[in-house]
């Protein structure tokens, strides 16, 4: 094994599941650490896709009683049904824009400058959406409608622009929407893992000539170990903390972060990729 690449892996790994599920852009936060690490190649990228794996496991692991029990009652429960079919019709609006417009925006989107841009205005939603007074009508994720679930899915797909931020563009559309901060963290939560594993089954496979398993996996295990671990520390930290806090501490943290990624470019101190 490469020492060197591993450490890299580690890293990325713990970026990703520190990053998931917290407002402030995992892909975000890959694509500017893969530049410092120089590993935003194709095969670098692969690899974050990859490891995301680790933070679904989290969240299936944190919420494996929740999961176990809605599985059971697929077959009698009209709740267990409800809730697997919102999620369905919250996950369809992200699918089908990214099948029409992921590549552009891949091309386009996916360099420091654009998401540090994305951090920053992001950030500013963030605010604005905390200033406003909040009307709370939906308490529990099991109290969502069919629509309440398509507006959620809506939010989400704002994350197509990376630095919005998947969580956060649903956490937050989920406080506009009525949501409370339990319910829209948690509705969040579950929404990652058919988005997630969509997602990581689909770049997987269009990009398995990439694949070397005999090679990559030892660099792909440790990423998903620590993407694993340090996503369920920051789920249970973010359940934690928004039962007495707000998301603004995370808005001057992405407006923080995105200045210094333009700072640094603009003045030479790191070469961004920009172009």
């Amino acid at each position: 094994m490469d020492l060197i690449l591993t450490l890299k892996a580690i890293i990325l790994g713990i970026v990703e599941g520190l990053t998931e599920f917290l407002p402030i852009s995992s892909t975000g936060h890959l694509i500017l650490v893969g530049d410092l690490l120089d590993f935003n190649d194709d095969k670098g990228k692969l690899f974050s896709i990859v490891i995301q794996v680790g933070a679904i496991l989290a969240v299936c692991w944190e919420y494996r009683a929740k999961i176990a029990e809605v599985i059971r009652g697929l077959p009698n429960s009209t709740q267990a049904r409800k809730f697997v079919v919102n999620l369905m019709i919250a996950f369809m609006p992200l699918a089908i824009l990214g099948l029409l417009f992921g590549k552009y925006i891949k091309a386009v989107l996916f360099k420091p400058i654009p998401v540090a841009l994305a951090f920053i205005v992001g950030a500013f939603v963030i605010i604005w959406a905390e200033k406003r007074e909040h009307k709370i009508r939906i308490h529990e994720i099991e109290d969502l409608s069919p629509l309440d679930a398509l507006k959620l899915g809506i939010a989400q797909a704002v994350a197509l622009i990376p630095g919005a931020s998947r969580s956060g563009s649903t956490i937050i559309g989920g406080l506009l929407f009525g949501l409370s901060r339990k319910a829209a963290t948690e509705f969040s939560f579950f929404l990652a893992i058919p988005t997630l594993i969509a997602a990581s089954i689909y770049d997987l496979y269009k990009h398995r000539d990439l694949l070397d398993l005999a090679v990559d996996a030892p660099y792909f295990i440790a990423g998903l170990i620590t993407a694993f671990l340090s996503a369920l520390l920051a789920i249970k930290a973010l359940l934690r903390y928004i039962s007495h806090h707000d998301f603004i501490v995370f808005a001057w943290y992405r407006i923080a972060f995105g200045l210094i990624v333009i700072a640094t470019s603009y003045s030479g101190l790191v070469q961004w990729t920009v172009d």
